[in-house]
């Protein structure tokens, strides 16, 4: 349970982020927000993979690059649902899609998969050089 809220925390920093940063995207309120993460969980969880089948030829032949379009439509999907959500289009929900992603990739390279917050050590090998 601790991963999902970490996750939930991720997700909801990064549409705050994109909010920020992109013009035509834009979250009234914390409450918004929240909801806004929870059902972008949902609807990566079970509408991305349909659409994503569904589009997969088109991804394929444009050598995967259809992918960015396919997370900006659902987060156009998110904020259609929600009304404290505004995006100006398609190219706007494309970029917000991508620094949430960025976001959330950046985040989960310091968190586990239960949630807690992993550091990297560092190795030391004796006896050995590097040539």
């Amino acid at each position: 349970m601790r991963g999902f809220f970490t996750r939930l925390i991720i997700t909801a920093l990064g549409l705050w982020a994109a909010a920020t940063i992109v013009g035509g995207f834009s979250i009234d309120g914390v409450g918004s927000l929240v909801v806004a993460a929870l059902l972008l969980g949902f609807v990566n969880a079970v509408v991305r993979p349909i659409v994503f089948l569904l589009t997969l030829p088109l991804t394929i032949l444009t050598l995967g690059l259809f992918i960015l379009v396919v997370n900006g439509i659902s987060l156009a999907l998110v904020a259609w649902l929600i009304p404290g959500v505004t995006v100006a289009g398609l190219l706007a929900a494309t970029l917000a899609s991508l620094v949430v992603s960025a976001t959330s990739w950046f985040a989960s390279a310091f968190v586990g998969g239960s949630g807690r917050i992993e550091r990297f050590r560092r190795v030391e090998v004796r006896g050995r050089t590097l040539e």
